[in-house]
């Protein structure tokens, strides 16, 4: 009966600890990925999405937007205010918690 329980705990304290392994193996992974270098592709999609934000702050909104785009948004935002209420509807509403 004892060893049926010293069986029971080992193989429980196997399991954890190769859960526990598996995870660290698997965000070790991710760190030596990112120091090596990346493959073309993703080095062009990141190279993109940086300029898009460097863009995008020196226009202070979303680039390449022509008159139409800024139309179609205060429309949306006219037609969400008199569905909703008044208030800012760019900015994420702050909850206070008693």
């Amino acid at each position: 009966m004892i060893l049926r329980q010293i069986l029971r705990l080992s193989s429980l304290f196997h399991s954890t600890v190769s859960v526990h392994l598996r995870r660290n193996i698997g965000l070790s992974a991710i760190v030596f990925n990112k120091t090596k270098e990346l493959d073309p592709v993703q080095k062009l999609f990141l190279d993109k999405i940086r300029e898009y934000n460097t863009k995008s702050k020196q226009a202070g909104g979303p680039v390449d937007a022509g008159p139409d785009f800024q139309k179609d948004m205060n429309e949306s935002l006219a037609r969400l205010q008199r569905a909703y209420g008044e208030g800012d509807l760019t900015k994420f509403p702050e909850f206070k918690f008693e």
